[in-house]
């Protein structure tokens, strides 16, 4: 709404659409986290299916196939698996927080840290990493979208903000520093970090039971991330079918489960689609990394319409139901450049493949190429609702 305010329609309905499309990287990305995740809970014997792309393309496609019919069945009947999956979130890292202390206090770190590690160094690899830092901090956002469905929303949202963004930072600061208790640095990145860490401190402390039941949980979260991005933003093009920026079809509603069934249906099969071609021509790891990058990418996009209207309505007076930042104009425009540059900078490093990609061309040509797909989809959408708004405009004028 920002952005259409500021820059007309076109810039708002792109702004749009990029926060729309950036989940359909992000469905596979944080579901092949699932699948590895999952591997870790079934015995070494799995293990064998760590480094099998067809394994992690079908985890992908028959999760997502899933949660599509249980949205469409109803919000109720999806709501149970978001549910479940937040099981998998604070209980692991408790656990592996509990686990880094004792192993630490018995045996020592597996990571040397000096206090001239932690100061940042100022390289291109380490620059790339920092779009994962601003990646992580993103959605928060989405909750403004529910204000109508929260008490209170213009109290209790920048509480929210502020709490949840707390929990975060203490979360992965927390487990970074756990994982290089368990495990050298260069091995902690990756979608099966995380339980490779479980792994190593269990073992070390004799706790190896532990670790089936944690990376179930892990994958459940997974999945359950999945769903919740998916319940919530397969609506939105619905109302853009009901507006006609998209074909009529996207504003059906189901006779029986009274859903948008073919908005939702649409988005799953395009998660589905992205899983495939993410995967193709390189590892299980280089499709991992494709897709974060995509999804960064795709996600930080309509963050510099929304940082750049922030600056340029500060000029226009502001209505009762508006809250001003506080500090007026000046920090306003402040806090919105530092945003600018921020998200630019992010969505330039996102490109840059990680250093063990073996097809670094390859992988560049994905992540753009796949970014200019989903725009480009965007632009060629807007236009073809244009031409049909001024057929219909036409139409009625003969008449």
């Amino acid at each position: 709404m920002w952005t259409r305010e500021a820059f007309g329609d076109f810039s708002g309905f792109i702004a749009a659409w990029t926060y729309w499309m950036c989940n359909l990287p992000y469905f596979a990305g944080v579901l092949y986290f699932g699948a590895a995740s999952a591997l870790s809970a079934f015995g070494p014997r799995a293990q064998a299916l760590a480094a099998n792309p067809l394994y992690y393309v079908a985890f992908a496609v028959v999760w997502l196939v899933i949660i599509t019919l249980l949205n469409i069945r109803g919000v109720d009947a999806g709501k149970w698996l978001n549910n479940v999956g937040s099981l998998g979130s604070l209980l692991p890292l408790t656990v592996l927080l509990l686990l880094a202390a004792a192993s630490y206090w018995r045996f020592g770190p597996a990571t040397h840290i000096a206090a001239a590690s932690l100061v940042p160094h100022w390289t291109l690899r380490n620059a790339v990493f920092w779009s994962s830092v601003f990646f992580a901090f993103t959605g928060i956002e989405a909750g403004s979208a529910m204000g109508d469905e929260i008490q209170n929303p213009r109290r209790v949202i920048p509480w929210a903000i502020l709490v949840g963004g707390s929990i975060l930072a203490i979360g992965y600061i927390a487990g970074t520093a756990a994982l290089l208790v368990a495990l050298p640095s260069q091995a902690v990145s990756g979608p099966d970090g995380f339980v490779n860490g479980i792994h190593r401190l269990s073992a070390h402390l004799g706790l190896g039971w532990l670790l089936a039941p944690v990376a179930l949980l892990v994958a459940l979260n997974a999945i359950g991330g999945a769903a919740a991005n998916l319940s919530s933003t397969s609506r939105l093009p619905f109302v853009a079918g009901i507006h006609h920026y998209l074909p009529s079809a996207f504003g059906w509603i189901h006779p029986r489960y009274r859903t948008p069934w073919v908005a939702i249906g649409v988005y799953g099969l395009a998660g589905m689609v992205v899983a495939l071609l993410g995967q193709a021509g390189t590892t299980v790891r280089g499709a991992y990394d494709v897709l974060v990058s995509m999804a960064v990418i795709s996600t930080f996009l309509p963050f510099l319409f929304v940082f750049a209207a922030m600056i340029r309505l500060q000029d226009r007076p502001a209505g009762p139901e508006v809250r001003r930042v506080p500090g007026g104009r000046p920090v306003a425009i402040t806090l919105a450049s530092i945003g600018l540059v921020s998200t630019a900078l992010t969505i330039v490093l996102s490109v840059f493949p990680a250093g063990d990609e073996t097809n670094k061309p390859l992988a560049i040509a994905k992540v753009v190429g796949g970014t200019l797909v989903l725009v480009g989809a965007g632009v060629a959408v807007f236009l073809a609702s244009r031409r049909k708004g001024r057929r219909l405009a036409s139409g009625d004028l003969k008449r």
